[in-house]
């Protein structure tokens, strides 16, 4: 699969860099010790009172998977989080079960530009599936992720490995910060963005924007899509 060259103003080459030359691209943002404090800080309240306080509401999603289709309850999968550092992601699973299997059959309709793959009517998600999508509810396990370290509340959407294999350097430097549940990409229309540069220009925003200012900033907005219904399709 082809990729691209690393290095400024470099080409598609047909052999595939390894995923450690990829990370060894990106830009170390320097942050003070008390605004990585005080985010951490924002994430750790912020996650451990939602599990405690949704607990419920996760317990009746989990049976309602489990009821409505057949496979796991959660979907897991490994992404890359700060510095390309790989983890456990969760989340509700919304699609079949044999989702990853039937990927290739439907690489022509990809609706995005980019290493990302994203169908709006992708006939992989369940009926349940789609509601969970659109309510955001789907996302509710990654306050766990955001509770162990490996995400923040506020940031952006980590990507697989396979995808940052295909990253140029420009957009690697989305890994110099902490991949979150919601950001800039999630509160700015992310159903109507088909062109991955557009996604990149709002993650280097954040990166070089961030402060817990704007972390709060974007919390509430995002309050504002999920009532509004404004989820993922």
């Amino acid at each position: 699969m082809p990729v691209m060259d690393l290095r400024p103003g470099g080409r598609v080459h047909h052999a595939r860099r390894s995923y450690d030359d990829v990370v060894a691209a990106i830009e170390a943002r320097p942050r003070s010790r008390g605004s990585r404090v005080a985010k951490r800080a924002l994430d750790v309240f912020g996650s451990a009172i939602g599990l405690l306080a949704l607990s419920p509401v996760l317990l009746l999603l989990a049976l309602a998977v489990k009821l409505t289709s057949r496979g796991p309850i959660l979907f897991a999968q490994q992404r890359c989080g700060l510095s390309g550092q790989p983890f456990r992601f969760y989340k509700f699973r919304t699609m079949v079960k044999d989702a990853d299997g039937r990927k290739g059959d439907l690489e022509h309709l990809n609706e995005m530009r980019g290493p990302v793959f994203k169908i709006r009517r992708d006939p992989r998600i369940t009926v349940l599936g789609r509601l969970l999508r659109k309510l955001s509810l789907d996302e509710l396990p990654q306050l766990w992720n955001v509770l162990r370290g490996d995400m923040s509340l506020v940031g952006p959407r980590p990507p697989t490995p396979d995808e940052v294999e295909r990253y140029t350097p420009r957009q690697v430097q989305r890994l110099s910060v902490m991949p979150g549940i919601t950001g800039l990409w999630q509160v700015s229309g992310r159903n109507d963005i088909a062109d991955f540069e557009r996604w990149i220009d709002l993650d280097l925003e954040y990166a070089h924007r961030w402060s817990l200012w704007l972390d709060l900033r974007i919390l509430a907005k995002t309050a504002v899509v999920v009532v509004l219904l404004r989820g993922a399709q």
